[in-house]
């Protein structure tokens, strides 16, 4: 049975839902939910490593109780302790954890005073206001669950990056075994690096069609067939997530890589620049009459429209041709222009490892400098430090750099309070090499109270980076109200940076507003807000976003070497 880390988190994930629901002992919810995380952020299979023999006891946050478990479910697909949590617990009463303003606390109260199961009985009793009746609910409360409701409703099934990846790269391994396959390429919002993916496209080429698509339904992650063709095939992978795969000759690779990668703004756009040169353009090539005179590879196809290629990431129809017709294309960033994390959290607060490991794995991915930005003291539930424990924490951070080729920067990642005041004093924020600001609570405010919170915070000189500003979780929660182009303009005007949060829940600020900011003269922070030394490596997530925003390295401050970083962050 294939089984991909995915399946052993989310397994593990909806464990710690229903403990939680059900009031159990905290540490142990915490424990699977660390589990989970550990699991999520491995850059080898699970299944794998269990089949191999592997110790995965020695995984952070895996003991040997959690290993059975994970073997359990590596090798049954299943996981018995769900199975009887489920039968005491309705399985629905996890979902309605994604709802806005739900914790398992208020979970539990719907289920057990109002025997509320399902979304569904949740929607129609906060539409018949029966919810305000539950003590510590109210008729603010109802409200913003019906908006909560309402968001989850309209984000339908869409599959975050990070979520897909694994399935993805097992499945393209697949395919790319069998010998009657010549190339395999992922295509559609995938390769555009879009926030979320509905669907995946993947491109195969190949002598004939045939053999090529019996061996792609085939695949043993298939849990359904939706149609089989000679040419087309979709399938629905057992993750639900949707494959469709398109089978064309050598070629037209080129051609067919550029309609399906799309976005379909983009190609029409290119169709009616075809049209205008009298040639004609589709997924098999570019025409003129019934000659075939491009469609090997997309770079031949754009040069037959008389442009440069177009990086999949810029291909939204917002002025990539135009752009492309007059040679500015922006020289976009990459990884490997990264020279540093700038938000990073350790044991220290809420973080799975200490100061030396994150350290350590910093150097391992080549970066120069590592920016240390724990939580203050108002996110309690991350153990948040108070001004003492900030000092004492500088003062470790300082006996660190004396043996260190990383150098850590002192940070911390300080509370916006609801009236736009900061968590912690000015005396020990000027100690600091780096100070984020962010929201953490209140995020109901109206539009213009929450907007004028953040640039209060902002107009503090000790502040240097906007966190996460839209405070959005994709498919969890929607951004809170704020108006963002206020926020670009008064961070162009004080100097102060927004960052780009490379967590693959956030990419926060989106492809948009990163390009707005650069537009405004506004430097951005691509940093990974990492909880563990695994999620370093989310900083990929934040270069496809950051591409998508059309930025270049020159827009990214951590892009430069540490001397020239500290002189540019000060204000």
């Amino acid at each position: 049975m294939l089984v991909h880390n995915s399946d052993v988190s989310a397994l593990f994930r909806r464990v710690a839902d229903l403990l939680d629901i059900r009031g159990e002992n905290p540490f142990r919810v915490r424990a699977y939910r660390m589990a989970a995380r550990t699991v999520d952020n491995l850059t080898q299979n699970i299944g794998d490593l269990v089949k191999n023999g592997a110790k995965i006891t020695r995984l952070p946050g895996i003991g040997d109780d959690l290993a059975g478990k994970i073997t359990e479910i590596v090798t049954t697909g299943k996981l018995r302790q769900l199975e009887r949590l489920q039968r005491k617990t309705p399985g629905d009463l996890s979902e309605m954890m994604k709802i806005k303003g739900l914790g398992p606390k208020r979970v539990h109260q719907l289920y057990t005073e109002m025997d509320l199961r399902s979304l569904k009985d949740l929607e129609t009793a906060a539409k018949q206001g029966r919810l305000r009746q539950l003590e510590g609910f109210g008729e603010k409360t109802e409200k913003q669950i019906l908006q909560g409701l309402a968001y989850h409703a309209r984000q339908g099934v869409r599959h975050k990056l990070k979520d897909v990846e694994q399935p993805v790269s097992a499945l393209l391994q697949y395919l790319q075994n069998n010998p009657e396959i010549m190339s395999v390429d992922v295509a559609g919002s995938y390769r555009r690096q879009k926030a979320t993916a509905g669907d995946i496209d993947i491109l195969l080429t190949g002598e004939k069609a045939g053999p090529v698509m019996e061996h792609f339904t085939a695949y043993e992650d298939v849990s359904r067939v939706l149609s089989k063709g000679k040419t087309r095939s979709s399938v629905v992978l057992r993750s639900g997530l949707q494959v469709d795969v398109r089978f064309v000759p050598p070629e037209s690779r080129g051609a067919a890589m550029l309609y399906l990668t799309g976005s379909k703004a983009h190609n029409i756009a290119l169709r009616k620049l075809a049209v205008e040169q009298k040639l004609r353009i589709n997924e098999y090539g570019v025409f003129k009459g019934k000659k075939r005179i491009a469609g090997r590879t997309e770079h031949d196809v754009y040069e037959a429209l008389g442009m440069p290629f177009i990086a999949p990431e810029l291909r939204e129809d917002r002025g990539e041709i135009s752009a492309a017709q007059n040679n500015c294309l922006p020289e976009l960033i990459r990884l490997e222009n990264i020279r540093g994390d700038l938000h990073i959290h350790t044991t220290a607060t809420d973080g799975l490892h200490d100061l030396e490991k994150m350290a350590a794995a910093a150097r391992k991915r080549g970066y120069e400098y590592l920016a240390v930005t724990e939580h203050s003291r108002r996110v309690k539930i991350a153990h948040g430090l108070d001004a003492h424990g900030l000092e004492k924490h500088i003062r470790r951070i300082d006996r660190l750099n004396q043996n260190s080729d990383v150098v850590l920067l002192k940070g911390i990642e300080v509370d916006i309070l609801k009236d736009g005041t900061l968590d912690l004093p000015d005396r020990i924020l000027e100690k600091l090499d780096l100070t984020l600001c962010a929201v953490h609570s209140h995020f109901d405010l109206p539009r213009e109270k929450q907007t004028d919170r953040i640039i209060r915070a902002m107009k503090n000189p000790n502040v240097n980076v906007v966190a996460h500003p839209s405070g959005r979780l994709i498919n969890k929660r929607a951004p809170y109200a704020v108006d963002m182009d206020r926020i670009i303009a008064a961070a162009a005007r004080f100097g102060c940076m927004l960052e780009l949060n490379a967590q693959p829940d956030r990419l926060d600020l989106t492809d948009v507003y990163c390009r707005a900011a650069k537009e405004a003269g506004v430097q951005i922070v691509i940093s990974t807000d990492a909880h563990c030394m695994e999620d370093l490596d989310h900083m990929r997530f934040g270069i496809g976003q950051a591409r998508r925003g059309w930025l270049r390295p020159e827009d990214v401050i951590n892009t430069l070497p540490l001397k020239k970083l500290r002189g540019r962050v000060k204000r």
